[in-house]
């Protein structure tokens, strides 16, 4: 099981696969390197790396939920490139990875070859923040695995419709481990307090940091029924890189899973700019 050490003394997963065009796979907030797994088979070709935040997966949980930031987990991504042996990567980044990528492009451009963002932007809609909020940290009350996936089907089926059954089945596994006690969940329930610290914080101007993944490949993937990431943001994001390459999955929410033809369409005309 391949893992590094952080220079602050944790030891993260990863999972490093397949040769040509590094791709780093920077996950969403509560999720881990099996984020990708559906895009993966489309992603022969590359060399695909996918990190388990700290707190996440199969990573060590931090004592102070602080480190629980953007900041430490992009230099957690750039330490894992170094202990790679890697000076540049692209970076597929799915809502807090995409956050963690543009905070990259305005702080060490120069380790990036290019960058995907699924789902976020710099303008992040409450209603979305309310809705992570409602989950976040909180061990569900269903019981099983089974039940999980039962409701999330219940809850998702106008936002994500036409998904099988099956695909809820392989999400909830993802989310939560069953044990005889119930479901625990599959991250450090103290994610939360990170985020409910930070929420305090001033809102810092995120656009910048977009701004700054001028002159790098570019692609920008944005769910329909998205609540995170509005049509607006993105068409704003789009009129700022002018270069980017973007796409609209329909009948997707936040966020996409990437094995969408939309999404695949893109990141392959993404990838082909990089080689």
């Amino acid at each position: 099981m391949p893992r590094f050490d952080t220079s602050d003394g944790l030891s993260l997963h990863y999972e490093d696969e397949g040769t040509g065009l590094p791709i780093l796979c920077l996950s969403g907030l509560t999720r881990d390197s099996r984020d990708f797994e559906y895009v993966l088979p489309h992603l022969k070709g590359n060399r695909v790396i996918r990190l388990d935040y700290r707190g996440r997966g199969k990573s060590d949980w931090a004592d102070d939920f602080n480190t629980y930031n953007i900041m430490r987990e992009a230099t957690d991504a750039v330490e894992l490139l170094d202990h790679l042996g890697l000076e540049k990567a692209a970076i597929l980044g799915t809502s807090r990875g995409g956050l963690i990528a543009m905070g990259l492009a305005a702080t060490l451009k120069t380790r990036l070859l290019g960058v995907a963002i699924n789902d976020v932007g710099p303008v992040l809609d409450p209603k979305g923040i309310e809705v992570i909020m409602t989950y976040l940290g909180i061990k569900p009350k269903a019981k099983t695995l089974a039940e999980a996936s039962a409701a999330r089907a219940h809850v998702m089926r106008d936002l994500f419709p036409n998904v099988p059954q099956t695909r809820w089945d392989e999400e909830v596994a993802k989310f939560f481990n069953e044990t005889a006690d119930g479901l625990e969940l599959t991250y450090d329930a103290k994610l939360r307090d990170a985020v409910e610290a930070s929420s305090h914080a001033a809102v810092p101007d995120l656009w910048p940091w977009l701004e700054a993944l001028n002159g790098l490949p570019t692609a920008i993937i944005r769910g329909a029924n998205s609540d995170l990431l509005t049509q607006e943001t993105y068409e704003e994001m789009l009129k700022r890189l002018p270069e980017a390459k973007g796409a609209v999955v329909p009948d997707r929410a936040h966020v996409p899973f990437l094995d969408e033809p939309e999404a695949v369409d893109l990141l392959l005309a993404w990838i082909a700019e990089m080689q």
